[in-house]
């Protein structure tokens, strides 16, 4: 069985007010594997606490399998009596990190296929790099995208992606903005700021503009007159040019690509 903590809680809420306990423990004490997602929700609530570690007791007992996450080590969870915080600590305690870019990028793939539904290269880059702190969050978004693509009979496209997965993709807009990615690339090529939103036409700022640009679309869910604004009052057309350039010479100048790719990870560090 795999479920959050708090449904645990409210399914044993439940079973306490319809008096329905022995089923609830012969449910959760016979399965081969407990799965507990976010335990710390369970701090501070000392009757599911106690449940819970009855059930940890009689899984442990039958050398069956108890799976635990929490947003912190055992030893670390204020709010757990301190007998389920060493049960917790008994077995293997592993530190997961965030999934990487290539990860991402591989789920998003097996997906697609599990979905048999066509995906463009551009398209998981992007979510792969736009989505990075939820695994669940992430294959919810080439869900939904899928499903929108099959209801109104379209093929998939970045700016498809961009339009059905806009509040998802907002919500994932905090860490890094336009005036940022133009701070960065201006350090990176010895520019000034202010060079991103001059007239000045010379190839050694001209570029690093274009770069900026590029990265402002590919980073943040501005869209391309928002993006133009920041930019001098630019307009539209001229962002989406420097898209195109920029995305031309990333197959031609393996320099041009890597510094594109080396300013991406330093902004989303």
């Amino acid at each position: 069985i795999y479920l959050s903590a708090e449904k645990f809680m409210y399914q044993f809420i439940r079973a306490l007010r319809f008096k329905d306990t022995v089923a609830f423990k012969d449910q959760f004490r016979s399965v081969d594997v407990l799965m507990i997602d976010d335990v710390q929700f369970i701090s501070g609530k000392d009757s599911t606490q106690e449940e819970f570690f009855h059930t940890f007791n009689a899984l442990v007992d039958q050398n069956r399998q108890v799976i635990v996450s929490a947003d912190k080590s055992p030893s670390d969870l204020e709010g757990l009596e301190e007998r389920l915080r060493s049960r917790l600590g008994w077995g293997l305690v592993a530190d997961i990190h965030p999934t990487t870019y290539e990860l991402r990028l591989g789920i998003l793939g097996s997906k697609a296929d599990q979905l048999g539904t066509p995906v463009p290269e551009k398209v998981m880059e992007f979510l792969a790099h736009k989505i990075a702190s939820n695994v669940r969050e992430l294959e919810g978004a080439l869900n939904r995208l899928v499903a929108h693509a099959q209801l109104v009979g379209r093929s998939i496209t970045l700016e498809t992606a961009q339009e059905v997965l806009h509040d998802l993709l907002r919500a994932h807009d905090r860490r890094v903005t336009v005036e940022e990615i133009q701070k960065r690339v201006a350090e990176h090529y010895n520019i000034r700021v202010a060079d991103m939103s001059s007239a000045r036409r010379a190839r050694q700022v001209a570029r690093p503009r274009q770069m900026a640009m590029y990265l402002s679309k590919a980073l943040t869910s501005k869209s391309l007159p928002e993006i133009g604004r920041k930019f001098g009052g630019r307009d539209h057309t001229t962002v989406m040019h420097a898209v195109r350039k920029i995305d031309e010479l990333i197959a031609t100048d393996a320099s041009l690509a890597e510094d594109l790719e080396l300013l991406r990870r330093m902004l989303e560090c």
